[in-house]
């Protein structure tokens, strides 16, 4: 068995990339250092191999079963859950004021990449806790703070985030859950929630549901939306556990993937309404529940590249150990067949697959970084910058990965033929998986609207400008290395086509509409995310030129990175001019399409 992710390719991208060990000089680190990190990390490999790995396959087949009162499921995922929480993970990143270890968050996702490479059904519940957790951080009141937030630090107490609903979908201006005042200062909901993850489940001593919902009275549309605490079971005023509250399973939905995870229809109010805690002011709910989502976002494309990743990596350990045929210009039908590694086109999907998990890698602990930045850079203008980035490489950071390494799970698949397909190995698994995250927190479409329509126009245009700036940073290095200035010279141009097509698409919001500029607007998300990961391509190959020139000792390594960079640009980077020239022509054959014509 393949082990589920890259140890040195981790390494590699947080050490020789990101150089965390700077941040241990921040005063927010400065009780942690790199030896720190690396037991957070080695810990986390034995045990997701140990206690994760095992079950994942047995969880797939045995899905979560609700018999009209219990949600019941495999033993295997409550025992590697307490093992997960008594090694401390699910404090690791919250601060020390709360109870938990304050790690930076560039090592939690490391963490958190490895664990959902292990078993990404059972690692949804800590991820889930972990985002509420953090909200409830940011703007809870400090009792609430005490009463809720506390037990989820401990993980005695798991989270989840209830925004769908049936009949709204993503269009959250359009749910129904009402909050009415109580004269104690606490409300009543009455509502449905719907694809609510960890909605139920007996692994944790209570359930804290984050809950949308509108008081009565209040704006229409997201305005009028507020944020509501809504535990599962009542808390006392010693901080136990109480009676149920008025919190009921409606029913399980059966997914095509993360099927350890319970996915739910949650019925609030049946029998005169759930207890509910306001946070923070009313009406400001969406802008509260973005903390999370914005968090989650993140972390669903950190998850895609997990599943990816390990799906790469079991694709690789079969072309390895898989002999079929033999080469091209070999002439004796006698001779013994070679492992498929050796055909060009295997290889050329393995350099594909690569190029997708080890960008997509790369450009998720960076973001991750930029997280840090923006809290604790000791610099007020670098956490200004860093949150100007965010702004920009969130939509991207969730989608790009959602659907590029979902194409190395499809491509796992195709490496091991026939085989691929069953369940004798786990790669169909993995991309059953995988093709929830392109649904994730936000489809593609709803990701490219942001981008363009808010992202890239918002504060004149300073968030591109400051994602820009990076890159042009890294071209100006790569110039400079006799090996890169190609790559350099094609990003450069890249980017510059980009930045018109942009102007374009800008122009034509005002001149023609947002219906029309931004009908191909995932398209826009495409192209931008494609020149992201170019230039976080070369990124990693210039760190790689360094160390080869500085005379390393895993050669192979590095030359496996410029390998992988030269098919990405070589390959995928081809395909952006003829993208940014569509966009441009602010073509309306999508906006013009009738139902009939169907």
């Amino acid at each position: 068995m393949p082990h589920i992710f890259s140890s040195r390719d981790l390494d590699f991208q947080l050490k020789e990339v990101l150089n965390v060990e700077e941040l241990t000089a921040w005063p927010a680190f400065e009780g942690h250092d790199t030896e720190t990190f690396d037991a957070m990390i080695e810990t986390a490999a034995k045990m997701a191999e140990d206690l994760f790995q095992p079950h994942a396959a047995k969880a797939d087949a045995n899905e979560p079963t609700f018999d009209g009162k219990t949600v019941s499921m495999i033993p295997e995922t409550k025992e590697a859950l307490d093992a997960y929480v008594e090694a401390g993970f699910m404090g690791a990143g919250f601060a020390e004021e709360h109870g938990g270890l304050g790690l930076p968050t560039t090592i939690t996702r490391a963490v958190g990449f490895i664990f959902n490479a292990a078993n990404v059904g059972t690692s949804a519940y800590p991820f889930l806790t972990v985002g509420a957790g953090n909200l409830l951080a940011a703007h809870a009141t400090e009792d609430q703070k005490e009463r809720f937030l506390k037990p989820m630090v401990e993980g005695r107490w798991f989270g989840t985030m209830c925004l769908s609903e049936p009949q709204a979908g993503s269009s959250l201006a359009d749910i129904r859950t009402r909050a009415e005042p109580q004269a104690d200062s606490t409300y009543r909901l009455f509502g449905n929630k719907m694809w609510i993850s960890g909605g139920e489940q007996e692994l944790s001593e209570n359930i804290v549901h984050l809950v949308l919902a509108k008081i009565p009275g209040g704006p229409a549309g997201v305005k009028g939306i507020s944020l509501f605490i809504v535990p599962k079971r009542l808390v006392n005023d010693d901080g136990s556990v109480g009676e149920r509250n008025d919190v009921k399973l409606a029913g399980l939905n059966h997914k095509m993937g993360y099927r350890g995870t319970t996915n739910t229809l949650l019925n609030f109010g049946e029998a005169g309404g759930a207890v509910g805690y306001l946070v923070g002011e009313a009406n400001r709910g969406l802008a509260y529940m973005f903390h999370m989502m914005n968090e989650a976002r993140i972390g669903v494309g950190m998850g895609a590249v997990s599943l990816g990743y390990t799906g790469y990596l079991h694709a690789l350990d079969y072309a390895r150990g898989r002999p079929q045929g033999r080469p091209l210009d070999g002439k004796d039908p006698t001779s013994p067949m070679v492992p498929i590694v050796e055909h060009a086109d295997v290889k050329r999907m393995l350099l594909a697959s690569k190029s997708y998990v080890e960008g997509g890698l790369a450009l998720g602990l960076y973001a991750s970084r930029l997280v840090d930045e923006e809290h604790f850079h000791p610099d007020a203008a670098k956490r200004a910058e860093a949150t100007d980035l965010l702004d920009i490489l969130t939509p991207i950071v969730k989608s790009w990965p959602s659907d590029y390494c979902l194409k190395a799970n499809d491509i796992a698949i195709q490496v091991h033929g026939g085989y691929g397909y069953t369940r004798d190995y786990p790669v169909e698994r993995l991309y059953r998986d995988n093709r929830l995250n392109p649904i994730h927190e936000g489809t593609k479409g709803i990701q490219g609207l942001d981008i363009l329509g808010r992202k890239v126009p918002m504060n004149g245009g300073r968030s591109l400008k400051a994602l820009v700036a990076r890159m042009s940073d890294t071209i100006s290095e790569a110039k400079s290395v006799a090996s890169l200035k190609g790559y350099a010279a094609t990003l450069e141009a890249l980017i510059a086509k980009m930045g018109a097509t942009t102007a374009a698409l800008m122009q034509a919001m005002g001149t023609q509409g947002p219906g029309r500029a931004l009908a191909n607007a995932s398209l826009y998300l495409d192209a931008l995310g494609h020149i992201t990961v170019g230039w976080i391509w070369l990124k990693q190959a210039l760190v790689a030129e360094k160390a080869l020139a500085a005379g390393a000792s895993d050669k192979g390594f590095y030359e496996g990175k410029l390998a992988a960079c030269r098919y990405f640009f070589t390959y995928e980077l081809n395909t952006i001019p003829a993208q940014c020239d569509t966009l441009a022509m602010v073509d309306d054959t999508n906006v013009t399409m009738q139902d009939g014509w169907f």
